[in-house]
């Protein structure tokens, strides 16, 4: 009771938490081998050395966007997120092979559902880096955004925290 009445004042800071959308190793986005994401020129987050095959919804969202060779997508979480999910860098080129999109734009869904499928090991052979950043594009709305570095996460593990201003 007395945390809603600090909370109804402003003096309490909420957090968002983001969970992992992707299992893997979490590294942070300085080391990824892309100067656009390394410099957190789209958002803050974290990049995973994936060991699966899929991308869930880390949280109920609406998709914002889905780009057409299905090696990334946007949403915006039901908590205030806005995410981008790249598999990949250089995927784009790809050109769709080995990705299999389970979600449309405008469409709303919920925790945990599949929204991209992608061949990790055929990608791998085709000489592509199948490091995923995982960004939060607001990220200028948040006092601090911090990712769970060092970590193996599964699908829907904790991996981001944002911390509102």
């Amino acid at each position: 009771m007395f945390s809603e009445f600090l909370k109804s004042f402003g003096l309490r800071k909420r957090c968002n938490v983001l969970l992992s959308p992707i299992a893997g190793k979490v590294i942070p986005l300085s080391e990824v081998n892309d100067q656009t994401f390394a410099a957190g020129l789209l958002g803050q987050g974290v990049a995973i050395e994936p060991t699966g095959n899929k991308v869930v919804a880390p949280s109920d969202s609406k998709i914002e966007a889905i780009f057409p060779t299905g090696h990334a997508l946007a949403l915006h979480t039901d908590e205030g997120l806005d995410v981008l999910i790249h598999v990949g860098l250089d995927t784009v080129k790809l050109d769709g092979k080995y990705f299999n999109v389970k979600a449309s734009v405008g469409q709303t869904v919920k925790k945990g559902d599949v929204l991209i499928e992608f061949d990790r090991e055929a990608i791998e052979r085709e000489g592509f880096d199948v490091t995923a950043p995982i960004l939060i594009c607001n990220s200028v709305e948040f006092a601090s955004i911090k990712g769970n570095v060092g970590d193996t996460v599964n699908e829907l593990d904790q991996l981001i925290t944002a911390r509102e201003r």
